[in-house]
């Protein structure tokens, strides 16, 4: 039998990740911080590196609980293995892929979403961690 899910609750000025369900961006996440929760149980985030249609200020929305998770724990790595799973931060998120090679400081990051290979600088990627039942693994 499987154990019943953990909830976590947030509060006002967490640091959290949203995960994007559009097209085009499925799988991505993006920084923000929580500005409120609703009496609905929805939370009220602000973007930190997304913003209005006019530019004017960070993008503010309103998300459900399961969108969101804590900001991932810094996990020091100067190098990354060939085929392991990372993270990639481009177009204002961070993306899943994998390691396909390296050229000195630089790695080769393949996105199985999107059948693309990009180069990265290392201070771009990240360790990937899956947010489990109230826990990174």
């Amino acid at each position: 039998m499987r154990p019943p899910l953990k909830k976590i609750d947030f509060f006002r000025g967490d640091t959290v990740e949203v995960c994007s369900n559009e097209p085009g961006f499925l799988g991505s996440y993006y920084e923000a911080n929580i500005v409120s929760r609703l009496d609905n149980g929805l939370y009220v985030v602000c973007y930190k590196n997304l913003l209005e249609d006019d530019e004017s200020k960070p993008l503010t929305e309103t998300i459900y609980p399961k969108e969101l998770r804590p900001f991932p724990p810094k996990i020091h790595a100067t190098q990354f293995s060939l085929y392991q799973k990372v993270d990639a931060f481009d177009n204002d998120g961070w993306w899943v892929g994998e390691i396909t090679g390296r050229s000195s400081s630089y790695y080769f990051v393949y996105f199985a979403s999107t059948n693309e290979e990009i180069v990265y600088h290392c201070s771009k990627i990240r360790v990937h961690q899956e947010w489990v039942n109230a826990e990174w693994v």
